[in-house]
């Protein structure tokens, strides 16, 4: 995707690989990673504290590994819900994360067909499905990405 999109495919492998670091870390530890981005917890993730884990493995990388791309660390904290103004390599981490091989609506056909969509095209329609899903499923979306979504529709 990131050479399809025009984006540093080191970058995108770096966040690939460390997106998910602390996705299987205790809770108690997620938390405390992430509290060292200094930014609140939304009530969403309150509520679920594995939606942390982007937040955690961004802190991660970038306290036991140097990791100091911004770009890379807003990707990886980022990638579970997306919020608006999310950088390139970000949407391309959130695309990617949703629609990789083995969840059940990523068949070849459907990923070619979301790759003849701009970026924006694509990650509009990834949050939307994502969106949607959430909506069936009974269960709250988190304010950022409604108002992602939103703003992807302007563009």
């Amino acid at each position: 995707m990131c050479e399809l999109y025009g984006i540093d495919a080191k970058l995108g492998e770096l966040a690939g690989i460390a997106h998910d670091i602390c996705k299987e870390i205790p809770e108690n530890a997620m938390i405390e990673l992430a509290k060292k981005d200094g930014q609140p917890f939304a009530d969403f993730e309150i509520r679920k504290p594995s939606l942390l884990h982007g937040r955690a493995a961004a802190m991660k990388i970038k306290g036991d590994f140097g990791i100091s791309d911004q770009n890379v660390l807003d990707a990886v904290a980022n990638h579970t819900c997306g919020r608006p103004g999310l950088c390139d390599l970000g949407k391309i981490l959130f695309v990617a994360d949703k629609i990789e091989p083995g969840r059940p609506q990523s068949t070849d056909e459907y990923r070619s067909n979301l790759f003849k969509k701009s970026l924006n095209g694509i990650t509009l329609a990834v949050v939307e499905e994502n969106l949607e899903y959430l909506a069936k499923k009974g269960k709250k979306s988190a304010p950022e990405a409604v108002q992602w979504a939103e703003e992807l529709r302007k563009s």
